[in-house]
């Protein structure tokens, strides 16, 4: 079964057969050119305003807080997944027909779910790390020092790269008559799919979501109980912890619950013995789930009072 959900049998030594409809599904519209236009669109947007908010927390802001750094990385992030983007654009304006090879393909796999789920962990640790600024303010001092921040972030790339180099070592290409070589479209060893992406799911985004409500809708429960003399101050910063929790809630909702939701359901199907028919809209849902890059600013610029002082004194 592949990712398409579709039964295949080996034709030839190189040549695989599916079914009619996945043939259609990857020379059609949908994938051919709409998918493509959205990742040109992902890059028009992501490349500049990522570019300039890594430029702002790496060498425009002196003094580095923790959410600095976590933006920082945040950005990097964002930056490194929108130049891979062309390689996807290629593959798809080229109909499905993969010409950059088996290790180039697996790469790119690999450092879509990287970023992802790098994305989902960053955005946990800020969560977190604004939650404890807000709950104890004096106490987490010692805590949340940018040495501390930059040890968070190195583990999160780590794990993040651990829990997704395992792609780098799967079939990724595989030659399909009717279509030519597909990438990542088609996966062979069921059994290790099946216990990755359950994994990956479960650890890497069912549990940083809820994690992330816990945090946020904590924070803005203690920011609505506090009651200090500088009620401006204090309802600012409250307003700011809810577009801060409603661009969060929006990035993981419609962005990585589709991806994540499918996949898992994708894995129980198959192992269950079930041959699932949704991997058309896992596609789809990766693509969408690419413009998280257009979210990430908005937590930036109301997740950083230093990145908003930068941006007032460029205007």
């Amino acid at each position: 079964s592949d990712q398409n959900g579709v039964q295949y049998n080996k034709t030839t030594q190189n040549a695989y057969n599916i079914t009619d409809d996945a043939v259609l599904f990857l020379k059609g519209l949908m994938v051919t050119r709409l998918m493509p236009s959205i990742y040109i669109i992902i890059i028009l947007i992501s490349l500049p305003l990522n570019a300039l908010a890594f430029v702002m927390f790496t060498c425009r802001i002196r003094e580095k807080k923790p959410a600095v750094i976590y933006m920082a990385h945040l950005a990097c992030v964002d930056l490194l997944f929108t130049l891979l983007l062309p390689l996807k654009i290629h593959y798809h304006l080229n109909a499905s027909d993969w010409v950059f090879g088996e290790a180039v393909c697996r790469v790119l796999s690999a450092a879509y779910y990287c970023y992802m789920y790098c994305s989902i962990l960053l955005m946990m640790s800020m969560s977190v790390d604004k939650l404890l600024a807000v709950a104890f303010p004096i106490a987490s001092l010692t805590w949340r020092s940018t040495r501390k921040a930059t040890c968070i972030c190195a583990l999160v790339w780590l794990l993040a790269v651990a829990g997704t180099a395992p792609l780098l070592f799967i079939k990724q290409t595989f030659n399909i008559k009717d279509v030519g070589v597909t990438c990542h479209d088609v996966l062979y060893d069921k059994r290790l799919y099946v216990y990755l992406f359950s994994i990956l799911s479960c650890l890497y985004f069912f549990l940083p979501l809820v994690v992330t409500l816990v945090s946020y809708s904590t924070m803005i429960y203690a920011l609505t109980l506090k009651n200090d003399n500088l009620k401006t101050s204090s309802s600012n910063k409250r307003r700011r912890a809810v577009i801060m929790t409603v661009a969060v809630l929006m990035e993981f909702v419609m962005c990585f619950a589709p991806t994540n939701g499918i996949l898992l359901y994708h894995c129980v199907r198959l192992a269950t013995g079930g041959s699932s028919e949704e991997g058309k809209y896992y596609l789809i849902a990766a693509c969408l789930g690419s413009t998280s890059v257009f979210l990430d600013p908005l937590l930036y610029y109301y997740g950083s009072s230093q990145c908003r002082k930068q941006i007032r004194s460029l205007i």
